[in-house]
């Protein structure tokens, strides 16, 4: 069965690493027919000094902090109206697009159009998933909605997904859908 062998500067914190096993283990699952338990992955770590590139000596990269928090941390933020933190996880190039096909760039355009929609609004989540495709994590998360209607009557258990784009831990794109239309008042 598949044996991956990989090898690392010294330096990289044990969580780093395990993080970086499991998902090789998960794309040779994904790639060819082997069962799980038989996929077996080997990270060695060399010193500094015994690793070159361009005849120089290298550190090892800081590794990129895992994406389904990244976006558990902005959607926290979101909800608490901290948007100076939530800003903090955002690509320069980001875009969020909302059901209807409403396609904004800022917090403050998603703000002002969320007024027109609802007073308050809320999550429950009932999982993320996490897919990788080249330098882009791809991060899904589904669940619940509830919140408060512009007339004051409360709504709940309203199902959502959203999908986000990650690029070096900075979320360059988020697509909403779920069905708050179905159960609108007014």
């Amino acid at each position: 069965m598949p044996v991956i062998k990989v090898t690392l500067i010294e330096g990289y914190d044990a969580e780093t690493i395990a993080t970086l096993s499991r998902r090789m283990t998960d794309a040779v699952c994904a790639t060819i027919a082997a069962p799980l338990d038989a996929i077996t992955v080997i990270a060695e770590e060399v010193p500094p000094t015994n690793y070159m590139r361009g005849g120089r000596s290298r550190t090892p990269g800081a590794p990129v902090p895992g994406a389904a928090e990244v976006v558990q941390d902005f959607l926290t933020a979101m909800e608490a109206r901290n948007l100076a933190r939530a800003q903090g996880h955002l690509h320069e190039d980001f875009k969020m697009v909302f059901p209807g096909g409403a396609a904004m760039r800022t917090l403050d355009e998603l703000i002002a159009w969320s007024k027109t929609r609802y007073s308050s609004i809320s999550k429950t989540f009932d999982g993320y998933d996490e897919a990788f495709e080249g330098d882009r994590a791809i991060v899904w998360c589904r669940g619940t909605l509830h919140g408060t209607w512009l007339d004051g009557s409360a709504f709940e258990s309203i199902r959502f997904s959203d999908r986000f784009e990650l690029v070096a831990g900075r979320i360059l794109r988020q697509e909403v859908w779920n069905d708050l239309a179905e159960h609108r008042t007014s």
